[in-house]
């Protein structure tokens, strides 16, 4: 970060044809900022993560940041003005694609990483996991509850069962209750000492058993049937899973036959180990339950004799996503990230950037970073399609931006998009997939999915994400069932106040003392840690098995 004088480390222009500064503290009206050799005198508060204006900007002007348009003013600004919802308005730029040549591009020095290894799971198919999942999933919601039944019986018979520390708080407030200690219920506190601990694993090399419970396979177009298939076989041919489970009604939209379909579109060879089970076909629930049990286990016995062996850095895919994200995301977390993402490519590995509506605006940039034409055609027309639909429901992607995100200076969706890009790094775009399809292509891959946190890393890790990179400047709570979610913190105090779910604090970077590469390097490292099973995530800790399949279209 560069800067004058006392002021250096309180603001930051993001780029030169920018005609806005970023607080990177709170800053007061009348008070005078000095940057790069100018003086601004301010005509408000600005708090930190805000932004106020260079220049004057008549009515209609443009706000520039990250040297793309984010927004036009609303209001006759003055140098000094402080942006707010008030005074601008969402604006992006538009895109068209391009015969150009994209220019070459540079990555980083990746020697230190070149004989870099973690410890995974080896597959048939030459996908290697990070994690060694049995899976259970439903074909359609009507089987929630068997599934919840299996989930209970398997998980706390196996050792998998997270430590019942709020039942073991409800016994302890009911047994006060019968002993008629009202006043000690009422000052009753349930400390650390009194967590249960997990029941001892049965089997050593499987990670665990995970159930995708969903509200889909039903009552839906025939597109969304078929997109849940695809999702879920993108989740069966997943390299953290060994085996699966599937329990199907028998008369929903979304069938067996689709299923196995969808499976063969990813692996026309596959071989792993997958139990069907369709209750209308079932003489009974009880026996359909007692022979899926009786099966799974068997199928757990063969998972167990798989081991963890070393694979190159190219057999990761890092899913990019960004939730709950401040002023900051663009600045600290977003880049580190991006800067694993361009090492990952460098060595022959996959990054996905998803979550179009947080593209809007920087369409461009990326279309001029496609290495075909063909890449950047198909792009470009699943962003114009997406928008077209938003469109037709009376909504856009100017309403992308949550209350969360514009109290803490997202103020348009284009400034929060172009922070969003800064996930995806330098490297060449070599793929756009859209959604639920798997990505196989090495380097960056863009993927058609909602800015929704949870179906947006739903979609990542169906489409082959072995781990996932979440940066969040607010706090977000999301996590995945069979793939390992990294939560990156955009700043310090976030790390300080929710060390619970934030892995890594990417803070450092504004404050000044840590750069965005090393920042990369250190979560880099991490990544490996992880991977390779000698460390475990916040939402892995925390059993936050988040799963939302994406409803593109309406209920029938």
């Amino acid at each position: 970060m560069s800067g004058n004088g006392s002021n250096q480390a309180r603001v930051l222009r993001l780029d030169e044809k920018d005609n806005v500064l970023v607080a990177l503290a709170d800053l007061h009206k009348g008070e005078i900022v000095g940057y790069l050799g100018n003086d601004y005198s301010l005509l408000s508060d600005v708090p930190s993560k805000h932004k106020f204006l260079t220049q004057d900007v008549n009515a209609g002007g443009e706000i520039i940041m990250y040297g793309v348009l984010v927004g036009h003013a609303v209001l006759n600004l003055r140098r000094g003005d402080l942006l707010s919802t008030r005074n601008i308005r969402h604006a992006a730029a538009s895109f068209h694609e391009t015969e150009t040549v994209r220019p070459p591009w540079t990555p980083p020095d990746v020697s230190k990483w070149a004989d870099e290894a973690f410890l995974g799971y080896h597959r048939d198919d030459g996908q290697v996991g990070s994690r060694n999942y049995w899976l259970v999933l439903p074909l359609v919601f009507c089987e929630n509850r068997n599934l919840a039944v299996l989930k209970q019986a398997f998980e706390e018979e196996l050792g998998f069962a997270a430590p019942q520390i709020y039942r073991r708080q409800v016994a302890e407030l009911a047994r006060l209750y019968r002993e008629g200690k009202s006043d000690e219920l009422k000052k009753f506190a349930f400390g650390e000492t009194q967590r249960a601990s997990a029941s001892p694993r049965v089997f050593q090399n499987v990670d665990g058993i995970k159930f995708l419970l969903h509200q889909a396979g039903c009552g839906c177009t025939h597109e969304d049937a078929r997109n849940l298939c695809g999702l879920l076989a993108g989740y069966i041919h997943h390299p953290n899973v060994a085996g699966v489970t599937v329990l199907s009604l028998g008369c929903q939209h979304a069938q067996v036959p689709m299923l196995l379909e969808e499976i063969k579109c990813r692996d026309s060879n596959f071989k792993k180990t997958i139990l069907i089970y369709e209750q209308q076909k079932s003489p009974s629930e009880a026996a359909m339950l007692s022979k899926a049990i009786r099966e799974t286990f068997l199928g757990m016995v063969e998972a167990d004799k798989i081991t963890r062996q070393p694979a190159p850095l190219s057999k990761l895919t890092l899913g990019l996503q960004c939730g709950g994200s401040d002023g900051f995301s663009g600045l600290s977390a977003n880049p580190a990230i991006g800067y694993v993402s361009d090492i990952v490519a460098a060595l022959g590995g996959i990054g996905i950037l998803s979550e179009f509506p947080e593209l809007c605006g920087v369409e461009q940039q990326l279309i001029d970073r496609c290495v075909r034409k063909e890449v950047a055609d198909r792009f470009a027309r699943l962003m114009k399609d997406y928008a077209a639909r938003a469109k037709a429901v009376g909504a856009g992607f100017e309403m992308n931006p949550s209350p969360g995100n514009i109290r803490d200076g997202l103020l348009t969706d284009a400034m929060k998009s172009a922070g969003a890009a800064k996930k995806g790094g330098t490297s060449p775009v070599t793929a756009a997939v859209d959604y639920p399809e798997y990505c196989t292509e090495p380097g960056l891959n863009l993927q058609c999915t909602p800015g929704s946190d949870v179906e947006s890393v739903s979609a990542q890790v169906g489409a082959g994400a072995n781990v996932i990179l979440f940066t969040t400047g607010l706090g977000t709570p999301t996590g995945n069932p069979i793939a390992p979610v990294l939560k990156i913190s955009t700043n310090s105090s976030l790390a300080q106040r929710m060390p619970d779910i934030i892995d890594i604090d990417a803070g450092g970077i504004i404050s000044g003392v840590i750069n965005i590469e090393d920042m990369g390097e250190t979560i880099l490292e991490r990544v490996i840690q992880v991977a390779s099973g000698e460390a475990r995530t916040k939402a892995e800790m925390l059993s936050q098995d988040d799963f939302i399949p994406w409803k593109r279209g309406v209920s029938l």
